[in-house]
């Protein structure tokens, strides 16, 4: 067993103690007497008094005790923060006492004990971290690589920081141990096993949702600031909203992250000089919103937005309705698709959207090919040539400085395995001729060279598309103000008619990141003129709380108004 890092545990004084009790209950346990099952969820923060208790995880090899706490030490890793089901087991080894901490107690005393606050965060940040490093995860993925079912799966649970090991049937001998102990019978594939106490074949995202507690978002819950999307912008705005004291709920169709995500490796954003890749800024973002009590729903994927009394109303795809009085529209940009045959039948079978740590120990030692002339493409080509034997860069500029940061085009020059393909895009994708669904992926692509013509055939199994931008806003009311790419206006990009259609009522003007509706804000790359950066995205997304505080004041003080008239 890989050994833990010093800073997964940590020892309170007795000082530190008497200032946890107020906010819990001490409870005497035997024995053997369970404290946590194995998929609870919104579980107590257990803090041993005397005794000890026993942290057990289900591994591939079985059963095994992954650690105990002695007196003022703590059970449990992140998710005793965010709520989300527990990934061990926690039963009481020699007779003591507990200090059972409630979640709701939990999220108040990390906002109101900074040193204290500090250590939790720390402590169970890192046991989540050397739980994804290390090759005994309790959560398990069974089945083909090329099992666009296996990718949807494994992509979310990266998303939402959930430690897996992923074994291929066709080439890991553990996989069919595990199969024949589990009586998993191959036609089932692919799997999905939590712990000792939940198989789930071919699981939809509303499955694994729900089995890992990703969303426990109650219908009809009402919060200051509903935050619609968890890019950068949203987090951003999630984080400095919540800290400075507004109830917030943050939505996502996916996870934390969004398309800054699917970066590798972010070597320009500020405080970061050694670089930081996409989905661990987000990770870090996500636990810092829900330290300071907002609550992230994903997936939540929102469909319509209408006025609700004073305030607005989310629905969900799934019947939810969040009620908020102020509402961000950070939902963002995605990758357009290629406008070629066959692009539905490769995706998530050789065709992505992000190259991510997942993607790059799929393709190791094979031919790959990026569309795109952006910095997130030059991202992925650097990052995947440390794993792939051959990285082909296409773009359909003649040149790939119109849009690239410098530092990234001489990194892609000077590495011997990148091929910069100026003035060429790919013309068509090859699969397995006769192939039967399931068995069917990509193998070959062919390049067209826009400047003389000529076509070639290339046998790159792997094609990672990250091409233009398509804003997420047709969840949006018809006459909320958008420009003829979907962009949302905001601020001074509003006309005048395009405040009457929307019935603007108020005497002011819309602020900068203000839509055609008062109160609700639109921010980061969804908005018309972002700049399509993760530290603009962030910007915007913390600049605008301080607007929605002086709009909920005011609105709060004409209600006061009308109703001492009435």
């Amino acid at each position: 067993m890989t050994k833990p890092p010093a800073d997964v545990n940590f020892t309170f004084s007795d000082a530190q103690l008497e200032q946890l009790k107020p906010y819990g209950e001490i409870r005497h346990h035997r024995p053997g007497d369970l404290l946590v099952q194995e998929g609870d969820a919104g579980v107590d923060c257990l803090i041993t008094l005397s005794g000890h208790t026993n942290i057990f995880i289900e591994t591939a090899e079985g059963d095994k005790r992954a650690g105990w706490m002695e007196r003022g030490q703590f059970a449990g890793d992140i998710t005793v923060l965010t709520g989300q089901a527990s990934l061990s087991r926690v039963e009481m080894g020699e007779e003591g006492d507990v200090l059972h901490i409630p979640h709701s107690a939990f999220q108040r005393l990390l906002v109101e004990n900074s040193a204290i606050s500090d250590v939790f965060v720390r402590t169970l940040t890192a046991r989540r971290a050397f739980a994804q490093d290390a090759h005994h995860g309790s959560v398990i993925v069974i089945g083909d690589a090329h099992d666009r079912d296996v990718f949807a799966a494994r992509d979310l649970l990266s998303k939402h920081m959930v430690p897996h090991k992923w074994l291929d049937p066709a080439r890991d001998p553990l996989a069919r141990r595990i199969m024949d102990a589990r009586e998993i019978d191959e036609a089932t594939l692919p799997v999905v096993i939590r712990g000792r106490s939940r198989i789930m074949s071919r699981p939809s995202v509303e499955e694994l949702s729900e089995a890992f507690g990703l969303d426990l978002l109650p219908d009809g819950s009402a919060v200051d600031v509903i935050v619609v999307g968890a890019g950068p912008a949203g987090l951003a705005a999630s984080v400095y909203a919540a800290s400075e004291g507004l109830s917030v709920i943050t939505l996502d169709t996916d996870g934390p992250g969004g398309q800054a995500g699917t970066s590798s490796k972010i070597e320009n954003y500020l405080g970061f000089p050694m670089g930081v890749s996409g989905r661990e800024l987000a990770a870090r973002a996500a636990i810092q919103a829900q330290k300071f009590g907002a609550r992230i729903a994903a997936p939540a994927h929102a469909m319509s937005l209408e006025p609700d009394g004073d305030g607005y109303c989310v629905s969900l795809k799934d019947g939810r309705k969040i009620c908020g009085r102020a509402v961000v529209i950070a939902t963002g940009a995605q990758y357009r698709r290629l406008p070629i045959p066959n692009l539905d039948r490769f995706e998530g079978r050789g065709i992505y959207y992000g190259a991510t740590p997942m993607e790059a120990q799929l393709c190791g030692g094979q031919e790959v090919a990026i569309v795109g002339a952006g910095n997130s493409a030059g991202q992925g080509a650097v990052f995947l040539s440390q794993t792939a034997r051959t990285v082909h860069l296409l773009y359909r500029r003649p040149d790939i400085r119109e849009t690239m940061s410098e530092y990234l085009v001489r990194r892609l020059e000077e590495t011997p395995n990148i091929h910069l393909h100026p003035s060429a895009e790919i013309e068509a994708l090859h699969g397995i001729d006769g192939a039967d669904p399931i068995s069917d992926r990509l193998v070959g692509t062919t390049f067209r060279n826009g400047a003389n013509g000529t076509s070639e055939r290339c046998e790159t199994p792997f094609v990672f598309l990250f091409i233009g931008a398509a804003p997420f806003t047709d969840w949006l009311p018809q006459h909320m103000s958008c420009d003829e790419k979907g962009f949302v206006k905001t601020g001074t990009d509003l006309a005048n008619i395009d405040l009457v259609r929307a019935g603007w009522s108020l005497e002011r003007m819309p602020t900068r990141y203000e839509t055609s509706w008062p109160r609700v804000y639109a921010v980061g790359d969804v908005r018309i003129g972002s700049v399509k950066r993760v530290a603009s995205s962030v910007g915007e997304g913390s600049v605008v709380v301080s607007d929605i505080h002086r709009a909920i004041a005011e609105a709060q003080a004409a209600t006061e108004t009308a109703l001492a008239g009435a």
